[in-house]
């Protein structure tokens, strides 16, 4: 963002009055102005009350001790899809999909301790030399002296080739699972093709179909080591309604694609709009195990999570009440001074760098951040031995949401 403009946000920020801040206002994350709304808040009403003509009445937490507070406290601030689930946005229950990062424990637990096995240390260590062998032939097509969007061409191929792994799905037809994650997570008021619940739930009955004929599949051989197998075979989830089905593959797919795809975009962003810094990781490789953890924090993948409140509470000084929706602002979190030495700068050999809550804490801690580390890791890996300059080409374009933090395009090129 240029000077000038970056100055006039931030103005505009600190100068609203309180009452006046919206910053579930997806134009704000488009703009990439957001930042300066989550700093007056952090300072001026940490624990702040809006209502908004699209998503009603809730709470912004924005400090990274209070946002751990409704984390550690899952029996007061629920995830339940009935109470309200994990978004922000009030979905009409006809459209609701019931998945275990929206569900309270028990039934949470024993659909997480299905599918975790797959991103366990030893299954993480066989995946590895796939995933490398992967990301070195997507590097190695990239065009040179040519510009290009990454976003495309790396970030979303990448993972969605892991993705396609992790459920066994036909490889050919992996560009269906970009679409599905595209379509779950759009805003309905993005004028994108999916402007409407019905248009949403159309397309991911599709995904449903789709995904049934490789469960029906799977149930008739032997346990194998992919998801729909490990769904199949499992007694907390082989008898799940076709509804609770697809909110799991949503959920997976999802937390797989969206999640790392705008970690590869936006870690490149960072390194090429801090030139020290990428410097300073050409001069030593080994900072790589200290940028992975940075740049997550740094582009924080998914901006918020929600949680309903089951009983009165005090949180932050404030009242909350039974019934309440809470919104912790993970973007914000991630740049709370009180938690983050320096949090608006992007250091990449940071004493602390997992001192960070993109994944989320507590129960609802994201299960496959093991694997989007990993991916990360090899991804600069690979990088830094076979392109000794990328140029950014112009500014990226980024996505309008609320949720889902992220870019559709990053130009840049490649000098042969």
């Amino acid at each position: 963002m240029q000077a000038p403009v970056a100055d006039a946000a931030r103005e505009r920020a600190f100068s609203l009055p309180l009452s006046e801040i919206n910053v579930s206002d997806p134009r704000l994350f488009q703009d990439d102005t957001i930042g300066h709304y989550f700093a007056r808040l952090r300072r001026d009403d940490p624990v702040h009350h809006h209502v908004d003509e699209r998503f009603g009445p809730f709470w912004s937490v924005t400090k990274y001790k209070d946002i751990m507070q409704v984390e550690v406290n899952h029996q007061t601030y629920s995830s339940d899809i009935h109470l309200g689930g994990i978004n922000i946005r009030d979905v009409p229950e006809a459209h609701r999909r019931p998945m275990f990062i929206a569900m309270d424990p028990p039934r949470h637990d024993d659909q997480r301790r299905t599918v975790s096995p797959i991103v366990a240390p030893g299954n993480l260590a066989q995946m590895e030399a796939t995933i490398r062998q992967r990301t070195r032939n997507v590097l190695d097509s990239l065009p040179r002296n040519e510009t290009f969007n990454w976003v495309e061409k790396v970030s979303i191929e990448l993972t969605t080739q892991m993705l396609a792994t992790l459920f066994d799905f036909p490889f050919e037809d992996r560009r269906l699972l970009t679409w599905w994650s595209d379509v779950a997570t759009a805003d309905l008021t993005a004028g994108g093709p999916i402007d409407s619940d019905e248009k949403r739930t159309a397309e991911l009955l599709k995904c449903l179909q789709y995904f049934t004929g490789l469960w029906n599949d799977r149930i008739q051989r032997p346990p194998g080591n992919d998801l729909i197998s490990m769904m199949a075979h499992s007694p907390a989830t082989r008898n799940l309604s076709p509804v609770e089905f697809l909110g799991n593959l949503v959920l997976l797919i999802v937390g797989g694609n969206d999640t790392t795809r705008n970690s590869m975009s936006g870690g490149l962003h960072a390194l090429l709009t801090h030139p020290g810094e990428f410097a300073k990781l050409r001069a030593n490789p080994g900072l790589i195990a200290s940028l992975v953890p940075e740049i997550i924090r740094w582009q924080t993948p998914l901006s918020h999570m929600r949680r309903t409140a089951t009983a009165d509470a005090e949180l932050g000084g404030k009242q909350i009440r039974k019934g309440d929706k809470v919104i912790m602002w993970y973007l914000s979190g991630n740049r709370d001074e009180e938690a983050i030495e320096r949090p608006d700068e992007f250091i990449i050999d940071r004493a602390r760098p997992r001192q960070h809550i993109s994944f989320g804490f507590g129960i609802h801690r994201c299960v496959g951040n093991r694997l989007a580390e990993l991916q990360l890791k090899i991804l600069w890996e690979e990088i830094l031995p076979r392109f000794p300059v990328i140029e950014l080409m112009g500014e990226p374009e980024r996505t309008f949401s609320n949720f889902v933090h992220g870019f559709t395009a990053l130009p840049v090129r490649i000098p042969g």
